[in-house]
Parts: structure tokens; sequence; C-alpha cells
């Protein structure tokens, strides 16, 4: 798969951190093969000599116990620029996805194979030496490709490529076209069920009255016109991944059956009496306001919780506009064959005006945008097609000034809607670890809480 990998100085010191001297002793003798140093400490000596300003550059925790959690979320805190990596030998299917939220940057079984130690022992990379994005480019189907160049996306493929081997449903949010259906394609094609199908359903575009048949099928006699049984989705899905577009929209009666099959696996063809047991990873995503979808009985709480192993929050176009002229490379790519003889590069002044552009229909809308400069072929009426849409875009705002009271009051509207976006990047950027946002915002630890509650933000709301 086309790949161009970011490069990275190797850490100069890795402490091993556990209570279980054994283990620590095999694991600092192994070799590095970039001389690293190497030391180990008990799990209470550890955070001791961090709270006195030791600064590792990358942690390796063995978890044991109740409270293995707890001292990932500590060691986080403490010391936020190493790269921690959790190694555990329990058996809990959800550990690494709730590691990950702690704060940890990956996790290994145990017991595991020694090279692939060995190899991560020779690459984790310093957070704060981590040199610029370059852009990382995955294949996956029909000429699509996960796309990955600004820090918060590839923060998101690398979580990405994590919960692909741990089978948990997964919750992915973000506005319409920011590529949910592309980081589940991803997440699929990393995972152990890669060889098997990967259905989309998209719960808006169905009707509600047949959604239910077109999930999980119908049997002979089941309505008019059903002459023959007919199974759904998951069942064509069996051993591999549905995903599960537009969730928010999914009919009530459908999200009872829906929270079944999340719990046992099972469930009932229509008109059918016998229950069918499958094996399908099921990731969900949205475009709405989960929250307030909750509050408003709009959607089960019961059942967000169940679709909700992880959430993975994508950032809006505006938000990674480094990524933009990689895209747009990709997308001339991606549709060369259907514009024979179209233009190879965009012209530096076209690019230019798309970096400035605020693309509300975000990866679609640029796609589309690609597509009708390959079939013009000329960048001056899609120039105009920018300013334009700027000038509409003016426009609204200048309505919004007058109907808002005047000057004053839309700037503070602006202050706050500018310090809002500020602030869930900062969070979205730090995985949602306050303390850190805190530090980069530069302010206090309340001072952030204080914002978060006046502006309502929460992992699970995506902001403009």
């Amino acid at each position: 798969m086309p790949t161009r990998e970011v490069t990275a100085s190797h850490p100069k010191h890795v402490l091993l951190a556990g209570d279980d001297p054994d283990l620590l002793s095999c694991l600092a003798s192994l070799p590095d093969g970039h001389g690293k140093q190497i030391t180990t400490d008990n799990v209470e000596s550890t955070l001791l000599r961090l709270r006195k300003g030791l600064k590792p550059d990358a942690i390796l925790l063995h978890a044991t116990g109740e409270n293995s959690l707890k001292c990932v979320a500590t060691l986080h805190e403490i010391a936020p620029s190493a790269e921690l990596t959790v190694m555990f030998s329990f058996s809990d299917p959800h550990f690494t996805a709730r590691a990950i939220q702690a704060g940890a940057s990956g996790c290994l079984h145990l017991p595991f194979e020694l090279p692939r130690l060995t190899a991560m022992l020779t690459s984790l990379p310093p957070r704060e030496e981590t040199p610029p994005a370059k852009c990382l480019e995955t294949s996956l189907f029909d000429g699509r490709c996960f796309v990955s160049a600004s820090p918060a996306m590839n923060e998101i493929r690398a979580q990405a490529s994590i919960l692909a081997r741990v089978d948990l449903p997964i919750l992915i949010l973000g506005e319409s076209g920011t590529g949910k259906e592309i980081l589940a394609e991803y997440i699929h094609k990393l995972s152990p069920r890669a060889h098997r199908s990967f259905l989309k359903v998209n719960c808006a575009a169905i009707p509600a009255d047949l959604l239910e048949s077109e999930l999980f099928g119908y049997e002979k006699g089941a309505f008019t016109g059903a002459a023959g049984s007919k199974p759904g989705k998951f069942e064509m899905c069996n051993k591999g991944t549905i995903l599960l577009d537009e969730i928010g929209e999914m009919p009530s009666p459908m999200q009872s059956k829906l929270l079944q099959v999340l719990q046992d696996g099972t469930f009932s063809r229509l008109g059918g009496r016998s229950q069918v047991k499958v094996d399908v990873r099921i990731i969900a995503a949205t475009n709405i306001d989960i929250q307030s979808a909750i509050r408003e009985r709009k959607f089960r709480e019961d059942l967000y919780f169940r679709l909700n192993g992880f959430s993975v929050l994508l950032p809006p176009l505006r938000e990674r506009r480094e990524e933009i002229h990689f895209l747009v490379e990709h997308f001339l790519r991606k549709n060369a064959a259907n514009f024979a003889g179209a233009p190879q590069a965009m012209p530096a002044r076209l690019l230019e005006a798309c970096q400035q552009y605020r693309w509300p229909g975000n990866l679609r809308e640029l796609e589309n945008f690609v597509r009708r400069f390959m079939l013009l072929g000329d960048d001056t009426p899609l120039l105009n097609e920018l300013r334009q849409k700027q000038a509409a875009e003016n426009s609204q705002a200048a309505a919004s000034l007058e109907a808002t009271g005047g000057l004053k009051q839309r700037a503070r509207s602006a202050v706050s809607e500018a310090e809002t976006e500020v602030i869930a990047g900062a969070l979205r950027r730090n995985n949602w670890n306050r303390k850190r946002a805190a530090l980069e915002l530069q302010i206090s630890y309340k001072a952030l809480l204080y914002k978060i509650r006046l502006y309502e933000l929460s992992p699970e709301s995506p902001r403009q």
C-alpha cells in the first residue's frame, strides 16, 4: 500500500515500570540496536521519580490489578510528552480501548512475541521531538484511500491501527463528508476480519418499514410479495464488519432490535420464529449531536453505551487544511481514468484558493470541485466560483450582524465562537486530556473546566 512514512529520532531513555522484577529484568536485557538508556523500576518508585522531574522519552508499563487504568492515567498526566505503552496479561477485550482513552499510545498482550517487543523498543519516538507530519496514504477499496497529513488525522490513524486488533464496536462522529466511511474501511482492512465482507448500510436512505428486512432479512410469506426467504445484511456479513452509517436516523423499534444483536449476537428474521446467531463487528457513524438526541429521547442511551466501545471524532477539513493539497492530488489520480486528457496538476493560484476556502461539505465537496476542474480544464471559472461562495458567506455574516443587534454583540459572539473552536481543537489534539490541553492553551486547569461547561463541550459533540 502506497505510504509516505514519517521519520523521527529515537528516544534516549526508555523507562520500564512494573512490579514483576523478573519480567523487568528480562525486558531490560533486550537488544535495542540504537544505544538507548533502558532503566527499570517498580510502579510506586516510577511515579515518585516522575513527580521529582524525571522525563523519559518512553514508558513501558506492566499493568496488573484493578488500578491499572488509574495508573495509566496518572502516568500520562505526570509525563504527557512520553510515549506510554501498556503491557498486560489478563483477559479483557475492553482494556485496550480504555487504556488508550486514559492516555496510552499502544498496548501489548502478554505473552507476546519477542521480535515485536524488540521492534517497539527500537521505534518509539518522543512526542516533543516528532517532526512535522508528512502525507500517509493507505489504499482501500475501489480506488479510495485513507489520507492523513495533519497531526489530528495521524493521531486518528494511530488509534485506528490499535482499535482494528480489538473486536469492539466503534462509534465514528463528525460532520457530513469528513470521511467516516473511509475510516471504517481502514479499520476493517487492518483487522483480522479483513478477508471477510465489509458492508455499509445507510440507515437514513432506507425507508423505516424496509430497514428491518434489509438488516435482518425475512421469511417466505412475511409480507405481501415475499415469495421466498432472504437473508439480511447481518447474515451476509457474518464474520465480517458492518458499517451502520447515519445511525442517528435509525427508528426507535430498530434501535431495540439492534441492541439485542449487540448484546448476544442473535436476532430473528422478519416473520421468522427461530433465532439466527451471527458474529459481526459493528461500526456506527453519525453526524448528529448524539448527546442532544439522547436528551430528546430520539436515540436510546443504552444503545449508545453499547455502540460506544470507543468513539472517534473526525475533524472537519477546515481544521486540517495542511491535507488539502494532498487530497487534491489524490482526487486527481483517483478520477484520471474518467477524464481523459484532464490536467495532471492544479494551478498554484487555484490550489491556494482551495487552501483558504472553508469547505462546509468537507471531502465530498472538495472531490466534486476537483472533478469540475478536470472537466473544464480551466481554473478561471472555478476561481470565480470560490470568490462567489466567499462573497455569499460575507453577506450572510453581514445579515447575521444586523439581526443580532449590532457590531458589539456580534463581536462578543464572534469571540465566543472563536474561543470555542480553539478550545475544542486543543482538546481533540490532546485526546481530551484536560491537563495537557490547559497547558497548550496556557490557561489554568480550573479555567478550562469552566470553559468546557460554558460552551457545553464533550468528546461526542462535533463543534463547528
